[in-house]
């Protein structure tokens, strides 16, 4: 009779240890390529870029009113009044290396 205990309790510990590893393995994920790291980095640096928020006027160095900007190189400058923006507008890469969103 404990024979037959013993049996069973080694044929129960058998089924626990193989029960876990008879569960369906999750399928590898697929190789990234370069392409697509080089893609997702680029995506990054533009999200970071945008993130750069201007809030002061590189012309004459005041808050900036979000109302007033124009767009310059794909991307928007903003100033304190209308003036600013026109003298922007007549030399704008004397103003350029003052504007976070275009730092590198």
């Amino acid at each position: 009779m404990t024979t037959k205990l013993a049996l069973a309790a080694c044929l129960l510990l058998v089924g626990f240890i193989l029960v876990p590893g008879c569960k369906k393995q999750s399928e590898p994920a697929p190789a990234t390529t370069e392409k697509q790291v080089d893609k997702a980095a680029s995506e990054i640096k533009e999200q970071a870029a945008s993130a750069v928020e201007q809030t002061i006027c590189p012309v004459m160095g005041g808050v900036v009113n979000k109302d007033i900007y124009v767009e310059y190189k794909g991307k928007k400058v903003y100033f304190c009044c209308e003036s600013c923006k026109g003298m922007f507008e007549k030399d704008p890469e004397k103003y350029v290396a003052k504007l976070p969103q275009f730092q590198k």
